[in-house]
């Protein structure tokens, strides 16, 4: 196993990682509920995110990759939580005006995808958060999350952060053990009954540790 910094040629895994991440043990996540595309043409949006010039939580430049056998098998975002979501936001709005999307369409993601903010829960501006967390099923049970996450609070030590964090949905039992294997524990949780309704999980739970 290779821990290494993602790379522009890395994108479409890191799209189907977030997809992933985004669902958890759900079908759907944010970017399927918010674009409302088929499955292909939302991993194709998602690439391009992960390689605008607009750099967010969905950029490669905020990713670890956990390499077997030189292929990429699990990646993670970590990365400091102050202004996640505006960054987020302007990155949708570069690749949009590419793709040619109109005014009225890019409203419609933008509404469409609110429907995350009564219960989305997240450290607070001087935390490391990590997101986005994910393992292509073939290369499960190696251990790649937790040496992901090593890699990770490492790096936000060495940058001076001294609390992490990671929400997931509730109902999410294998990355709630993950998570507190990694030695995060409960700091909260918000629920909400439109979310539930949408997604099919009460809302998010937010780990914290130490770095």
């Amino acid at each position: 196993m290779t821990i290494r910094s993602a790379r522009p040629d890395d994108a479409h895994f890191i799209a189907q990682t977030i997809l992933s991440a985004q669902r958890g043990h759900r079908p759907r996540g944010w970017f399927d509920v918010a674009l409302g595309w088929p499955e292909a043409e939302c991993r194709e949006f998602i690439a391009r995110i992960a390689v605008a010039r607009a750099v967010s939580m969905w950029h490669v430049s905020q990713f670890l990759v956990a390499e077997i056998d030189a292929r990429p098998a699990a990646a993670l975002c970590a990365l400091p939580a102050a202004g996640t979501g505006p960054a987020a936001w302007h990155a949708v709005e570069e690749v949009a005006a590419e793709a040619g999307l109109a005014a009225l369409e890019l409203e419609a993601i933008r509404r469409r995808g609110t429907y995350t903010r009564a219960c989305w829960v997240q450290g607070g501006e001087g935390d490391w958060m990590i997101e986005h967390v994910a393992t292509d099923p073939a290369y499960g049970g190696r251990g790649l999350v937790q040496a992901l996450i090593a890699h990770a609070l490492e790096k936000g030590r060495e940058a001076g952060f001294a609390r992490a964090t990671v929400s997931f949905l509730i109902g999410n039992t294998p990355a709630e053990r993950a998570y507190a294997k990694a030695g995060f524990a409960f700091a909260g949780e918000k629920r909400d009954p439109a979310f539930e309704a949408i997604i099919g999980a009460p809302g998010f739970r937010m780990f914290a540790r130490t770095m």
